[in-house]
């Protein structure tokens, strides 16, 4: 079990992705990289990002950074550790932690309501990724 935040979690993430045969199917058309933005607060005592650049139901790299300059994503998503840790533990559905936000997405919106059943299987699949939380 990998410890959130860690390189080796993001590791994981892209073989789940790339595991996945629902994300694939339903993200085949899908071009887009993200920053998934863990803010500071409580145990984070620093943001974590982690860069995720999906491209036709793949997942062609997984990075974890601190410096958010490192990359240029076209979307960023930026939530606690708690609305992170709610969404792993399917307490709280991605799109709902938008709409209500609970998490701030930077980037084409459209674009991923567009999308939301490559975001779904998206989830699903990170979902599954066992995940040690600092706590």
């Amino acid at each position: 079990m990998a410890k959130y935040g860690s390189q080796e979690h993001a590791d994981q993430i892209m073989e789940a992705i790339n595991s996945s045969a629902e994300y694939e199917e339903a993200a085949k058309t899908w071009e887009g990289d993200f920053y998934l933005i863990t803010e500071k607060g409580g145990p984070i005592k620093e943001n974590i990002y982690t860069y995720l650049d999906l491209w036709h139901g793949k997942c062609r790299k997984a990075v974890v950074t601190k410096d958010e300059k490192e990359f240029n994503p076209e979307f960023t998503m930026a939530a606690t550790l708690d609305v992170w840790r709610k969404i792993q533990d399917k307490k709280l559905e991605g799109t709902q932690a938008l709409v209500t936000r609970q998490m701030k997405l930077k980037g084409n919106m459209a674009k991923i309501m567009k999308n939301i059943k490559a975001a779904q299987a998206l989830t699903n699949a990170t979902n599954k990724v066992p995940v040690e939380w600092p706590e």
